[in-house]
């Protein structure tokens, strides 16, 4: 009797098969993935927002990335080719304004030549359609770009990543709970997870999918992991073109290969605008969309990581150049200039900034791809910047997969 009591203690009703913690696009793609492979699972999404997307999903500059700069063989370079392709034919199926427009990458000086031939190099290792152009061609795409050669990129194109966000939430077969910000995890690899939310509500899954963005690092503490990373979050800060006619399409420089930023740039949306940026400074706090937000904390926490001085001390001449452009509107115009010699102050004006969720290892490394890594009962999405949105299709394909895997392991799939 003593014994069948303590059988009975062990039952947990669970609320969900799979808890997804965050609402952005991978989030919501993971949830869709989820019900798409297993119909029938039963899969909650909590989003702290009252909405889907509200931070690094809604707040981009729109790109569908082709894929050209990625190593080849790196989850961003397979996810985002496979990805673009993916998202045009999302968009075109549930009427997602979109646009294939393609783009140029621009040099403007000399020593730049040997990267962009390098690009030309890996797109083709990547099976992007990738041409080259002389200053001539240049100027016939883009009459008021300047530069001494370009590459033009086919597959590149723009959307409403927002919009995909709030369509996925409605094809996701998922519950999804906004304004339910996790606070606490208790997860026991024999029985699953409990997580608590601000509000006090419980919610029990047998596994935990971590989408957190901005939070993963904080998430996959809370669950008992260590993810050997910090997220340092990155203002990109941005203008919109108060002449929209100076620019037809998307214009980039040329990147810098030690950074996973692509410099400011040129960029068209579905609303007929032109969005000019981003630049990358360090935020004071992880929704710190400009200078004036601070979350003591959270800022703490980005000093206290080691990983953020050796950056800091290895790259502090190009943050010197990005801080002047934040906080000097002439830098940036100068910067913007290089490629777009007609602009001034006067047609940049001011338009919402975004943050990017940039992991960090202890050793200062900026981790350059996507990175997934899996606990008990648990998938932590700990990388996810640019191109997750490009790639959000394919990527939570594999998420699903893995926490699929978990729930057969357990012997939980029905």
């Amino acid at each position: 009797m003593h014994y069948r009591e303590r059988e009975v203690r062990r039952v947990v009703a669970y609320d969900c098969e799979v808890l997804v913690i965050g609402g952005g696009i991978v989030g919501l793609s993971t949830a869709r993935a989820l019900t798409r492979a297993a119909p029938g699972t039963r899969v909650t999404v909590l989003e702290k927002e009252p909405g889907p997307a509200l931070h690094q999903t809604g707040r981009n500059s729109g790109v569908i990335h082709s894929g050209v700069y990625y190593r080849p063989g790196s989850l961003k370079a397979r996810y985002a080719v496979a990805g673009a392709a993916e998202m045009v034919k999302f968009c075109a199926e549930h009427d997602v304004p979109h646009e294939v427009t393609g783009k140029l990458i621009v040099a403007t000086a000399r020593q730049e030549l040997p990267r962009l031939h390098g690009l030309v190099q890996r797109g083709r290792e990547n099976g992007i359609p990738v041409r080259e152009l002389g200053p001539a061609q240049i100027t016939e795409a883009e009459p008021e770009v300047r530069g001494i050669a370009a590459i033009h990129v086919g597959t590149t194109g723009i959307c409403d990543y927002g919009a995909v966000a709030r369509r996925l939430a409605e094809l996701s077969g998922a519950e999804i709970r906004y304004g339910a910000e996790v606070v606490r995890i208790d997860r026991r690899p024999d029985r699953g997870v409990a997580v608590r939310t601000a509000a006090g509500e419980v919610v029990r899954a047998r596994v935990l999918v971590n989408c957190a963005g901005l939070h993963c690092d904080r998430i996959a503490l809370l669950a008992g992991d260590d993810p050997q990373m910090r997220i340092v979050p990155f203002r990109g800060e941005y203008y919109e073109l108060a002449r929209p006619e100076l620019v037809r399409g998307l214009v980039y420089p040329v990147p810098d290969p030690a950074f996973p930023f692509l410099g400011v740039h040129l960029t068209r949306g579905v609303d007929g605008g032109v969005h000019v940026g981003p630049n990358a400074v360090p935020a004071l706090a992880r929704e710190g969309y400009d200078w004036g937000t601070l979350h003591p904390g959270e800022l703490a926490g980005t000093l206290l990581w080691p990983g953020s001085w050796r950056i800091a001390g290895r790259h502090w001449r190009y943050g010197g150049g990005e801080l002047r452009r934040s906080l000097s509107k002439k830098a940036f115009t100068r910067a913007v200039r290089r490629l777009l010699p007609a602009v001034t102050d006067d047609d940049l004006r001011p338009t919402a900034a975004g943050v990017r969720a940039q992991a960090v290892l202890r050793d200062g490394t900026l981790v350059d791809d996507f990175l997934l890594r899996e606990g008990p009962r648990t998938v932590h999405v700990l990388n996810a910047p640019s191109p997750a949105a490009t790639a959000s299709l394919p990527i939570g394909r594999e998420v699903a997969g893995r926490a699929l895997r978990m729930l057969e392991a357990a012997g939980a799939r029905r």
